[in-house]
């Protein structure tokens, strides 16, 4: 048995009686609904064994309307483990983007950025190249850049805390900086945070990053390595990422998630999430709407 869940765009309320009844009547294999928090969410119960049909399926049906789909089996839907993506998915922004905005190098940076997420340039080269661009800068800056910049992802915290409060152990995962994932991640709520360290001495940039850069791989071995000592089987764990270096985590986990994705992330991903928050992967966990933590 497969669960699909549906999820309106983030601030609307899209699922109607109306359309689940639609929707029922016309996928194959259709065998029951639930509701999980209103319009909002729903689930949408399959007697069938091709998860990526039915997702098609239900797409196909819903016509382009702003509901994601997240589709898996039933009896794995619960996760003890969640490993998470910071830059452009825990939060709006991308940190060394706005750090060389202080210099004027905002545009040149954030190319480079964009580019080693599509992974049409390796991740590591294409970090070294953006910090080297980032010296001169005091560390200083951090704080106002968290303060007056940074956003958080709607739903984000609700999903760590919720999850937190289930017994689940939550990591944020970043091909970013330390600076930034340490106190954003206390904020979100985070068990746990890894990601790279810029260099700096008497208080500025010196354009460097320390090695081993925390990339593609670290963020696999960073989920086999909990996953491990939490003793869980794969199916227990949930990732989620945008950008090519969070591919192979993704792949690893039992539900690897895309996050508004580039279009080979959110080919490769079991689910993606194009339209609804982060509290959707509550949600595809069977979360009901009064479950969720959302202080």
């Amino acid at each position: 048995m497969l669960v699909a869940t549906l999820v309106s765009a983030h601030g609307q309320a899209l699922l109607t009686d109306g359309l689940l009844a639609q929707l029922s009547a016309a996928v194959p294999g259709a065998a029951d609904r639930a509701r999980l928090d209103g319009e909002i969410a729903a689930d949408l119960f399959a007697d069938v064994t091709d998860a990526r049909k039915l997702e098609a399926d239900i797409r196909d049906a819903l016509d382009g309307a702003a509901i994601d789909v997240i589709v898996q089996p039933v009896a794995a839907r619960r996760k003890a483990l969640f490993l998470a993506d910071m830059d452009s998915t825990m939060i709006g922004q991308e940190c060394i983007d706005e750090l060389a905005a202080y210099v004027g190098l905002k545009d040149k940076v954030s190319g480079i950025t964009e580019r080693a997420m599509r992974g049409e340039v390796a991740f590591e080269p294409a970090l070294r190249e953006r910090v080297a661009l980032l010296k001169g800068i005091s560390t200083s800056v951090v704080d106002e850049i968290i303060r007056e910049r940074i956003t958080l992802t709607p739903g984000g915290t609700a999903l760590v805390r919720t999850m937190r409060a289930n017994g689940g152990y939550t990591a944020l995962v970043s091909g970013g900086f330390t600076v930034f994932t340490g106190p954003l991640g206390a904020t979100i709520g985070f068990d746990e945070d890894r990601s790279n360290r810029l260099l700096a001495a008497g208080g500025v940039l010196t354009g460097e990053v320390a090695e081993p850069i925390l990339g593609k791989q670290a963020k696999l071995d960073a989920l086999i390595e909990l996953r491990a000592r939490l003793g869980l089987a794969p199916a227990a764990t949930l990732a989620i990422g945008d950008g090519a270096n969070d591919l192979a985590m993704l792949g690893e986990a039992g539900l690897g998630v895309a996050f508004r994705a580039k279009p080979a992330v959110a080919a490769a991903a079991d689910a993606r999430l194009d339209h609804a928050d982060l509290t959707a992967l509550l949600y595809a966990q069977g979360y009901r709407g009064d479950e969720i933590i959302r202080a």
